[in-house]
């Protein structure tokens, strides 16, 4: 095919249309595009549909600067306007800079008019012509690439997929800043009546800008006021968002999902999105291969969706956008095969047996990673079926899971308490719940826990059950000063496992013991409950819980002033730790060497264990709000005020929201004498400056 040169007068190029009217939260970024557009550097705006690239590029074109720099030689080419061939994008490009070429075959007789003048020239929904599985995408990219090494044209791109020239400096376009969501939808809705419901909406949309003008387009069309908007929205979710227009973001992601790149992955993919719209925290990288052991090209695959903007990585998850997730979410999990399937293996993973004194402890720290997800999978599908003795026992592992690697409450609580009692599950799940509220400080919350669970296996006669229960309330009530209580508890635990013939059980009732005989001061016999623990387990297993005896040893010997020694019993804790990675027992044994380091005035040692506290337990907030605790102490004995004040607000904040009423009830007390030395110390300052005022004045008079 040849072509013709017109020359009939024709008009000089099309200008872009208009800019938007507004454009909330983009300035840096606009920035940055100006200066790059301006040192004519090829640029891509690359993000999910709806995201805001045609208004960020947009008002580029129609920016004084970029006025100033380009004049009329702004051009603006919709790409989504035209079919995706060379023929078609060449024929349209000919007339947006009017270079009166009628059917170019390729760029040369275009190249004289295009390299005649500096030039922007922006690609708008470039995806509809780049897509690498389209028709004519090949031969369409090799045109855009050539206009990209033009040395004075800008050239622009906005896509939805990452497919763009090397030489293009690519924008991932962000969501809308709080502040920015918030000014967008008041624009449109026009109501001066704020609300934090409102807000919450927004930030439920992830902030997404197109979301956010469909919400605010809906309520204003449809005058809602702000609780009939809540409660449309709390009814329909992202079905709310379409407009009388047909706008809608349904449309929106639908043209992402009819992409020819898309359809190549093949039936399962929308499946697959599914999934990954399922789970609040995406898909862990790192978990791909367990997690989806029969799909094939797998890692390419998600590639792919990420390269077509339907999700993104962040911290090492494959995540997608609230509302594209709120679309894309299966109505009814249980028929997406796919997810059923994936539920299955994280059950089968929940369901591994955890040993603290096994070597392979630590591959199950997997669950630090997961929580989120698994718990959101577990409230799903036990709300889907209450009665689901899998969905239960799998809860009770999880929480599990939880207590050896990430010591958290769970929003499954009222769940478990409402089970009936004699639910199979119940007295498992109970105790798991108990142990997890005992991790962050709540005692009391804890051996309510424990005692209901202690009294259902009494009803069940399961004697080792109570055996392990009891051994737990002995913590509680350790915790609580209910020494006596607590040691006829553990005396009542030694005895079952003695006549179960259980050395394991045993050896930890001493331990337990031990616990509470120190506690009321009775440290010959604590001594000796701990030794005979650690004899008795004497070339076993069960070394966590001679780790622990230790724990004990080291503590008695330094209440005897015997300082050493109990250094050494501290240490031969965390040797015995070290081959099993027990970031809890690093943690407290740390803990316990910063605490006798800093009461013998050996600061800079206390100094070293209480940081190393600090970092091993990353994961167990109330011993890491503990250890901030006792670095306020050190602040304070420096009569660094303000900065003990800091750390100790930061421990007591995370001991009120667990309910650790006693180390919150010690840690109030603690910043009312700061607060009291810091008064004291301020009013004393001031009362010398008057004074050389004072001086001052009388030297001068």
């Amino acid at each position: 095919m040849g072509f013709t040169i017109l020359h009939s007068h024709s008009p000089l190029g099309e200008l872009p249309p208009p800019r938007p009217r507004a454009c909330f939260g983009r300035d840096e970024l606009i920035e940055k595009i100006l200066d790059f557009a301006e040192d004519l550097t090829p640029i891509a705006l690359i993000g999910a549909g709806g995201i805001g690239k045609t208004s960020i590029a947009l008002t580029v074109l129609h920016h004084d600067r970029i006025k100033q720099r380009f004049g009329d030689n702004r051009r603006f080419i919709r790409c989504d306007q035209f079919p995706a061939s060379r023929t078609h994008f060449l024929a349209r490009l000919s007339k947006v800079i009017d270079a009166e070429v009628e059917n170019p075959e390729d760029l040369t007789p275009l190249r004289p008019f295009l390299s005649s003048t500096d030039m922007i020239l922006f690609l708008d929904n470039a995806e509809s012509i780049l897509d690498p599985q389209g028709a004519g995408g090949r031969e369409i990219y090799e045109v855009v690439e050539e206009l990209s090494r033009f040395d004075n044209i800008c050239l622009g791109i906005t896509s939805r997929i990452s497919t763009i020239p090397p030489d293009c400096e690519a924008l991932e376009i962000p969501t809308l800043s709080v502040e920015a969501a918030h000014n967008a939808f008041y624009r449109i809705y026009k109501n001066d009546e704020q609300s934090d419901l409102v807000d919450k909406i927004l930030e439920q949309l992830d902030f997404h800008p197109l979301s956010v003008t469909l919400l605010g387009t809906v309520a204003y069309h449809n005058k809602w006021d702000n609780d009939r908007l809540t409660r449309e929205w709390e009814m329909h979710r992202t079905r709310v968002l379409r407009t009388e227009h047909n706008e809608s973001l349904a449309a929106t992601i639908e043209l992402s999902l009819a992409s020819p790149m898309f359809c190549e992955l093949g039936p399962d993919a929308r499946d697959l999105l599914g999934v990954i719209a399922f789970f609040p925290q995406g898909i862990d990288k790192n978990n791909i291969d367990w997690l989806f052991p029969t799909l094939t090209n797998r890692m390419n695959i998600f590639d792919k969706i990420c390269t077509l903007s339907l999700t993104y990585r962040s911290n090492g998850f494959v995540m997608m956008l609230a509302p594209l997730r709120d679309y894309l979410c299966p109505k009814d999990p249980t028929l997406s095969p796919l997810l059923c399937t994936i539920k299955n293996h994280y059950f089968r993973r929940l369901s591994v047996s955890i040993d603290p004194d096994r070597p392979d402890f630590k591959e199950a720290q997997w669950i630090r990673s997961e929580d989120v997800n698994v718990e959101h999978l577990l409230d799903v599908f036990t709300t889907i079926d209450a009665n689901s003795s899998e969905a239960w026992a799998t809860c009770a592992q999880f929480m599990r899971h939880l207590y050896w690697y990430k010591k958290r409450l769970v929003m499954l609580e009222p769940k478990i308490e409402g089970l009936p009692d004699d639910h199979p599950s119940k007295p498992h799940c109970l105790f798991w719940l108990a142990q997890l509220f005992l991790s962050v400080g709540n005692v009391v919350r804890s051996k309510q826990h424990f005692l209901h669970t202690l009294k259902l296996w009494r009803e069940l006669g399961d004697n080792f059950q109570v055996a392990e229960v009891l051994r737990f309330i002995c913590v509680v009530n350790e915790t609580l000063g209910l020494y006596e209580e607590g040691i006829q508890q553990a005396r009542e635990a030694f005895g079952i496992y003695n006549r179960c013939r259980n050395i394991g059980g045993q050896a930890s009732s001493l331990q337990r013991l031990a616990w509470l005989l120190y506690g009321d001061n009775q440290l010959d016999v604590a001594e000796e409950a701990a030794s005979q623990a650690i004899e008795l387990l004497s070339g076993k297993r069960e070394r966590f819980t001679v780790c622990l005896c230790y724990r004990i040893l080291g503590k008695s010997f330094y209440s005897r002033g015997e300082t050493e020694k109990a250094i050494d019993h501290f240490e031969t804790a965390l040797r015995i730790a070290s081959p099993f990675n027990w970031h809890s027992q690093f943690a407290r044994n740390n803990y316990e060497l910063a605490d006798l380091f800093f009461k013998e005035g050996r600061f800079d040692e206390a100094h070293a264990s209480v940081e190393r506290a600090k970092s091993y337990a990353i994961h167990d907030p109330h011993y890491l709000a503990r250890a901030v605790r006792l670095q306020a102490e050190f602040w304070y004995r420096q009569g660094k005020f303000e900065e003990a004040r800091s750390e100790a607000l930061r421990a007591a904040d995370v001991f009120e929201r667990f309910g650790a009423a006693k180390d919150l009830e010690e840690c109030r007390a603690f910043l009312r004498d700061i607060e009291g030395k810091w008064e004291t110390r301020l009013s004393l300052v001031s009362s010398w400056k008057h004074y050389y005022f004072l001086c001052v004045l009388t030297l001068h008079s």
